[in-house]
C-alpha cells in the first residue's frame, strides 16, 4: 500500500468513524437492529449537498444535516414505540422512505460539489499543507463527537439509556419510560450517521442517493472490530475501539483493493471480517 492509499483509508475512516459511533449506539448501547442508517447516511449527505449548493456555509450545512438525521431517528422510534412496529421491520420502513425523500431533496440522484466551499476548503484557507489540513480537521471533529458521546452517556439520562438496552424492566420498576430511552437513542444514533454523511460528501466531492448502500454492515463491522481489538471495558474504551475499527475497516478494504481484488468483491469481504471477528472471541476460548 502506498501512503496515497494509507492516508486515503485514514481520512475516510475518521470520517465514517463517526457513522459508526451512531451505530455503536443503536446497536450496543439499546441494542435495536437499526436498518435506517442506510438511509441516514444519504440523507445526511443530500442537505448537505443541497444547502452547499445554495451558498449556504459548509458547517451550517453540517447542522442541518444532524438535525435532518435525528428527525429521521425520530420517525424509527415513533414506528416502534408508538405503533409497535418491529425493530427491523421499523428501520426497513424508515429507510425506503427516505430513499424517495433523498431523491426530493436533491431533485437528481447525485450531485457534483466540485468548486463549492466545503468544510476542507475552508480549512485550506489556513495555509496548512494537504494532507494534515484534512487530517487535523477530521481529527478533531471525531475528538469533540467522541468526547461529546462520551460525557452524555456518562450522565443519568445516559446511563438510563445505557440501561434500556441491558436491562429494559429494571427501567421500567424505576419509573423510566424505555420508549422515551429509545426514542432518544435512535435520534442520537441517526443524527451522528447523517452527519458522518454530510462529512463524506463533502471529503468525496459529491452527494449520490445510493451512498447509504451498506452503512449498516460497515458500522457493524467497525464496532466488532473495535470491540475485539481494543475492547469494551467501559465507554470511553468502547468508543476508542469504534474510531479504531471504523480504520482498520477502511484500511482492509484498500489492502484487497491493491491487492487485486474487484469493487464488486467488497461487500464479500465485509461479511468476511464480521463473521470473522464475530468468531475470535469463541475461537480464542475454545483455545483455551
Amino acid at each position: 500500500m502506498n501512503l496515497s492509499f494509507a492516508i486515503t483509508s485514514l481520512e475516510q475512516g475518521l470520517a465514517f468513524g463517526v457513522m459508526a459511533l451512531g451505530v455503536f449506539i443503536s446497536f450496543r448501547i439499546l441494542d435495536f437492529a437499526d436498518l435506517s442508517v442506510d438511509g441516514t447516511l444519504p440523507l445526511g449527505a443530500a442537505v448537505s449537498a443541497r444547502l452547499l449548493t445554495a451558498g449556504i456555509n459548509p458547517f451550517y450545512s453540517l447542522i442541518a444535516a444532524l438535525l435532518a438525521g435525528g428527525i429521521a431517528g425520530a420517525i424509527t422510534g415513533f414506528l416502534n414505540t408508538k405503533l409497535k412496529i418491529a425493530p427491523l421491520l421499523a428501520g426497513i420502513l424508515t429507510m425506503t422512505s427516505l430513499y424517495s425523500i433523498n431523491l426530493r431533496i436533491m431533485g437528481r440522484p447525485n450531485i457534483p460539489l466540485i468548486g463549492k466551499s466545503t468544510i476542507f476548503s475552508l480549512i485550506e484557507k489556513l495555509g496548512l499543507p494537504y494532507p494534515w489540513n484534512h487530517l487535523i480537521l477530521l481529527i478533531l471533529i471525531i475528538i469533540i463527537v467522541k468526547f461529546l458521546l462520551d460525557a452524555f452517556l456518562n450522565t443519568q439520562i445516559g446511563f438510563a439509556l445505557r440501561a434500556t438496552g441491558d436491562n429494559p424492566q429494571m427501567i421500567r420498576s424505576m419509573g423510566i419510560s424505555t420508549n422515551s430511552m429509545k426514542m432518544l437513542g435512535l435520534i442520537l444514533s441517526n443524527a451522528l450517521v447523517a452527519l458522518s454523511g454530510a462529512m463524506v460528501a463533502q471529503y468525496q466531492g459529491f452527494s449520490d442517493v445510493n451512498m447509504g448502500v451498506g452503512t449498516i454492515v460497515a458500522g457493524l463491522a467497525s464496532v466488532i472490530i473495535g470491540e475485539v481489538i481494543i475492547g469494551k471495558s467501559s465507554i470511553m474504551i468502547a468508543t476508542i475501539g469504534v474510531v479504531v475499527g471504523s480504520i482498520l475497516y477502511r484500511f482492509s478494504i484498500s489492502i484487497a483493493l491493491n491487492l487485486g481484488l474487484a469493487a464488486s468483491d467488497l461487500k464479500l469481504l465485509t461479511a468476511l471480517l464480521v463473521i470473522i471477528f464475530l468468531s475470535t472471541p469463541r475461537i480464542k476460548k475454545a483455545l483455551r
